[in-house]
């Protein structure tokens, strides 16, 4: 067996419920040992079905599901030594926390001296040590969710599944539990794969992210990828923020350019090698975008703009901008500090906006 065998394989894998509509359709997808995998997508692109596939919860409808080499199509959930967290926490409330932990090893008839001390590693890990007595009701949100996050850890299992396990948390707790969940990773090396439809969570805790939409993996990339190259309109739009442009494509090969109504050209890169007079868009994101004042000469792939509006946000300012010509509001970032001093154009003031080529990414429709 070579060292680059996944330890999970999806190959030609499709899910249906009713024999005709495709929940999941032809996934081929590689799951490697120890990394931390996102599976993100709006709701119903298939990303929960592919995790319950996993989990043993759903079968495939054609196609194999292998686990270190090995057919698991068969074989049923308590069986494959899955770790498990989900939303709803899914806890023992007539049972302690320290129960509730122990109880995948009290199925596995782990002998009582050794479920005591794996317990108590368990919840120093989540950070609950000495809470091994309470009742579940009497934990906060965030405090429940660490309890089935040790409880899908004691084990030692080799694959930990989650299905959106910090949705039910408010924002800071929810930022501050990723930063957590991924240093336990770290920690841990245990391969994680992870379901969310929240693009901020999965480009800050996961080493690769598979972008899921209509059942199809519309990309698997790390998130630097997802962020700066992503490789469809579907992916640029879901994915970060970014300003819109509709136009014809101008020229083919990869650097290309957007012909907008206005007769304006903007260069940029040509994604989907579109062909010469094609319907369409060119994404940019908004931090890319160079503002200038109005009256500036020289800037090249720029358009003239008037500022609609500002919204504060603390660390940044975004500007709304007409550019016309039936366009959406384009918009800009700009960074703040303490000491700057440039006052920000206003509202109604005219600018001009660069839109630098090798940031500028057109994609058919």
């Amino acid at each position: 067996m070579t060292h680059a065998e996944p330890l999970v394989r999806f190959s030609g894998v499709q899910k249906t419920y009713d024999g005709e509509q495709l929940v999941v359709r032809a996934l081929n997808l590689d799951i490697q040992r120890g990394e931390f995998l996102s599976l993100l997508g709006p709701s119903g692109s298939g990303k929960t079905t592919t995790l319950m596939m996993l989990a043993g919860f759903e079968s495939p409808t054609s196609g194999d599901i292998l686990l270190n080499g090995k057919q698991i199509t068969g074989t049923p959930p308590h069986k494959r030594n899955f770790g498990m967290v989900f939303q709803n926490y899914a806890l023992f409330p007539h049972l302690t926390v320290g129960e509730n932990v122990a109880y995948p090893l009290t199925v596995r008839k782990v002998p009582k001296a050794e479920q005591a001390e794996r317990v108590k590693k368990a919840l120093d890990m989540v950070r609950l040590s000495g809470m091994s007595d309470r009742l579940p009701a009497r934990l906060s949100g965030g405090q429940q969710q660490r309890v089935a996050l040790a409880r899908a850890l004691v084990f030692n299992p080799q694959l930990v599944l989650m299905d959106e396990p910090l949705g039910a948390l408010d924002k800071q707790l929810r930022e501050h539990m990723q930063i957590e969940l991924k240093e336990l990773h770290r920690q841990l090396g245990v391969t994680f794969v992870y379901v969310t439809h929240d693009q901020g969570e999965a480009l800050t805790m996961s080493d690769r992210v598979a972008v899921f939409n209509e059942g199809i993996i519309q990309q698997l990339d790390g998130v630097e990828n997802l962020y700066e190259t992503p490789s469809n309109r579907f992916v640029a739009g879901f994915v970060g923020d970014s300003t819109v442009l509709t136009g014809t494509v101008q020229g083919t090969g990869t650097q290309a350019a957007l012909q907008l109504p206005s007769g304006q050209w903007l260069r940029g890169t040509n994604v989907n090698n579109a062909p010469q007079g094609a319907p369409a868009e060119a994404c940019i994101r908004p931090e890319r975008i160079v503002l200038h004042p109005a009256h500036t000469t020289g800037a090249l792939n720029a358009l003239a703009a008037t500022v609609a509006g500002a919204i504060y946000y603390g660390d940044h300012l975004r500007l709304m901008c007409d550019i016309g010509a039936g366009q959406q509001q384009a918009c800009v970032k700009l960074p703040l500090t303490r000491a700057d001093a440039n006052p920000h154009p206003q509202p109604g003031e005219k600018v001009l906006l660069e839109f630098p080529p090798e940031s500028t990414r057109i994609y058919t429709l």
